[in-house]
């Protein structure tokens, strides 16, 4: 811990391991995916593992660095993240449909998901997410609010002009599966000109995206269908496909 910085756990390249890979999680959470997980737990699980590689020596994603610096900002700041969260973020660009809730509530209405990760397709909707990032960040939304997002994070809008740039710099363009046009910043994927995120959980499917160019946000958002993949991420293809019409000189 002594040889992992900030950056490092932002950016992917602390070497720590993904708790959310690891067998004996996997299990407990098909058991019981309503379960509430704390991050002592859940950091716990990912630290227990062998480092994927000494830090800052190559890119890994893992869950296990976010809940980590959800730590390191209520120690910093003296306060619940959610509440750092909604002060600096959401109130500041009016998100007024994201919430961060500690139980897996969703406000109405409700965009219901299936799921076949468990051998059969059931309703997904109120799994507990507890396990996926640090607690005070697991948020719920609607489209515009994520599209808000997009345009936000793709204009700097809340940072520095230097922070911005840092936020995008390529240092992680040297590790695989990295190259100069494609990497991973501080907790956003650059895709050629494209800024993106693509998260996805138990059913659900979502993708947004910023070009700065042209000042065009994109966001998708799909449920899984009984006989979809349970690998990848349906609603990055269905945005590729989108971004390919409306900029076509821009590919994602």
């Amino acid at each position: 811990a002594d040889q992992v910085t900030l950056t490092m756990l932002i950016n992917g390249t602390s070497g720590y391991a993904d708790y959310v890979t690891d067998d004996s999680f996997l299990k407990q959470f098909y058991a019981d995916p309503f379960r509430h997980w704390t991050p002592d737990e859940l950091i716990t699980i990912g630290l227990g593992r062998q480092m994927i590689c000494d830090p800052g020596t190559c890119w890994s994603y893992a869950h296990t660095n976010f809940v980590i610096l959800g730590k390191v900002l209520e120690k910093a700041t003296g306060r619940p993240l959610a509440d750092f969260i909604r002060e600096g973020i959401l109130d500041p660009l009016a998100l007024k449909d994201t919430r961060s809730e500690l139980t897996a509530i969703i406000q109405e209405p409700v965009l219901h998901a299936y799921d076949a990760e468990r051998g059969r397709y059931e309703e997904s909707t109120y799994w507990n997410p507890s396990w996926t990032l640090a607690h005070g960040a697991i948020m719920t939304s609607n489209i515009a609010d994520i599209l808000k997002s997009a345009a936000a994070i793709g204009e700097g809008t809340l940072v520095s002009p230097a922070s911005h740039r840092l936020q995008l710099a390529p240092l992680t363009a040297k590790f695989k599966p990295w190259s100069d046009t494609s990497y991973y910043g501080f907790g956003v994927f650059r895709i050629n000109d494209w800024i993106a995120q693509n998260p996805s959980f138990a059913g659900y499917a979502a993708t947004m995206t910023y070009l700065p160019s042209r000042k065009l946000a994109l966001a998708v958002s799909v449920t899984l269908g009984e006989k979809a993949p349970l690998e990848g991420n349906l609603s990055t293809d269905l945005l590729k496909e989108i971004a390919a019409y409306l900029a076509p000189d821009a590919p994602f």
